[in-house]
């Protein structure tokens, strides 16, 4: 079977900087849901269509293509009494800015005396990427798949 509109894919993948470090070793397969529904990058999801089981590809990704560049106007700095006591750099959460109805993901960078350092970006914004992968299963999608948007589990339905 071929890689079309509305097919699930299984991929084994690797993705690396343009040096060749490794961003994501791939342990466990990428499987989503081909043609526009937003589980790839757009320019995998080309890259891929009309491949089959097999099929091996390297796709260079500006970040344009990836995570977007990096956007100083989303770093912020915070009151520290605005966190709990056992906030720590790394330490991620979502929350939703005024005019957005979308939440968004923000990482502490920083935490020093009363101020925390506070980044909307995703860590790979701004970085140029090298995914990797091997097609290794193609299948049509069921109704209850293309309904949702997503692929399903191998026991079927899951929580949202």
């Amino acid at each position: 079977m071929q890689i079309g509109q509305d097919t699930v894919v299984t991929l084994k993948y690797r993705v690396t900087d343009p040096d060749g470090n490794v961003v994501d070793e791939g342990k466990m397969p990428l499987t989503y849901l081909h043609g526009g529904y937003h589980g790839i990058f757009l320019r995998i999801e080309e890259e891929l269509e009309g491949k089959s089981a097999g099929t091996a590809i390297e796709v260079k990704l500006q970040p344009e293509d990836a995570f977007g560049e990096y956007d100083a106007d989303l770093v912020t700095v915070e009151p520290r009494d605005l966190f709990p006591d056992t906030i720590e750099v790394g330490m991620q959460f979502e929350r939703a800015t005024e005019g957005e109805s979308d939440e968004m993901l923000y990482t502490i960078t920083d935490i020093a005396g009363d101020k925390v350092v506070v980044d909307g970006n995703h860590p790979l914004a701004g970085a140029a990427l090298v995914f990797a992968c091997t097609v290794t299963e193609v299948r049509a999608a069921s109704a209850e798949e293309l309904a949702h948007g997503h692929v399903h589990g191998p026991e079927g339905h899951h929580h949202h």
